[in-house]
């Protein structure tokens, strides 16, 4: 557990140039909160007995919460209780054979403190892979890239990195998507059964990045709704976010069509081949049907172990060749081949 005190105040014969983040440890907690110089981020790296200590005594969150917690939430949620909004965000992390990780991201967001807490992981994801928007606002703050003044602000730029890698991935899959329509487009396609199971890898892709901007869109639209944030700049950044979610939902949903566009034209194209190969099947079996019965009829009679009838046999011979001109001629006028 990492516990910062962020201050809104500039040190004493310095400029402000750079934000002042300071490192404390948990028992310094009951003092930060009583500061009003600066914003308490304690981020909860990994959930233990003194995650839940300090959130149950020390913030007094409501058990619900705090079970949300510990436990995977499938969906993001938003609750907004005396004091402070719980907030439930998810990010996108790739796996292996095209599977998308849900990284959930819980936010406590109260007067002058935020409390940042990485949710249940699958084992087969890198620890690192929660921290990312955690380390990309702290490096922000340190570099003195941004100097927040409320708790909003700093949770609006950790939502704002998240939607950045919602940007990333799905920028990585449009990539993909493109490499795949160039494989159509120019025929080399390879093994089909491989080359179809890519193609749905990234559909899924964008589909999941799809869903997670919906879903993360309308809780920040409900937040909107209800001004669970209060002041009017608050409300300004819970619609930027919407605004951000709207516009990565966009982008996958264009992304996906193209693709879907993509996947109609080869399977058109699968389909016309296998058309015209069942047509000229269709040919050989006109042509060579009559032929065969023919034969099997007539065979046993004009050509024995003792004597072979020449004529009859010249006959049915010119017979089947007539046949077989005559069928190819139709099927040609009938645009079979």
């Amino acid at each position: 557990m990492d516990v910062r005190f962020v201050s809104t105040a500039t040190p004493p014969g310095e400029v402000s140039t750079g934000q002042l983040v300071s490192d404390h440890t948990v028992d310094e907690l009951p003092a930060l909160l009583a500061r009003d110089d600066g914003i308490v981020w304690v981020d909860v790296r990994t959930w233990d007995d003194a995650a839940k200590r300090v959130l149950t005594d020390v913030f007094c969150f409501h058990p619900m919460a705090i079970r949300d917690c510990i436990e995977r939430n499938q969906v993001p949620k938003v609750h907004v209780y005396p004091g402070h909004v719980f907030l439930v965000l998810h990010a996108p992390e790739g796996g292996k054979a095209g599977h998308v990780h849900y990284i959930e991201l819980d936010q406590f967001i109260g007067p002058r403190y935020l409390v940042t807490v990485h949710g249940p992981m699958n084992p087969a994801v890198e620890p690192a892979a929660a921290a990312v928007e955690v380390q990309a606002v702290l490096h922000r703050l340190q570099a003195g890239r941004m100097r927040p003044t409320e708790s909003y602000e700093l949770s609006y730029a950790l939502v704002s990195a998240l939607t950045g890698r919602l940007r990333t991935y799905t920028a990585r899959l449009t990539q993909e998507v493109w490499k795949l329509e160039q494989r159509v487009t120019a025929g080399h396609l390879g093994n089909p059964e491989k080359f179809l199971d890519e193609l749905f890898r990234a559909r899924h892709g964008l589909l999941t990045i799809r869903t997670m901007a919906a879903l993360s869109r309308e809780v920040y639209a409900r937040m909107g709704k209800i001004r669970a944030l209060g002041s009017s700049a608050a409300q300004e950044l819970v619609e930027d976010i919407v605004d951000q979610f709207d516009r990565l939902r966009s982008m996958a949903d264009g992304q996906k069509d193209y693709l879907q566009g993509t996947i109609e034209f080869y399977q058109a194209r699968t389909n016309t081949k296998m058309t015209i190969a069942a047509e000229r099947l269709a040919v050989i079996a006109a042509v060579t049907l009559p032929i065969t019965a023919l034969s099997s009829i007539l065979g046993v009679n004009f050509i024995v172990n003792d004597s072979t009838q020449y004529e009859p046999l010249a006959v049915s011979l010119l017979i089947m060749i007539v046949m077989s001109i005559a069928l190819l001629i139709w099927a040609k006028r009938q645009g079979w081949w």
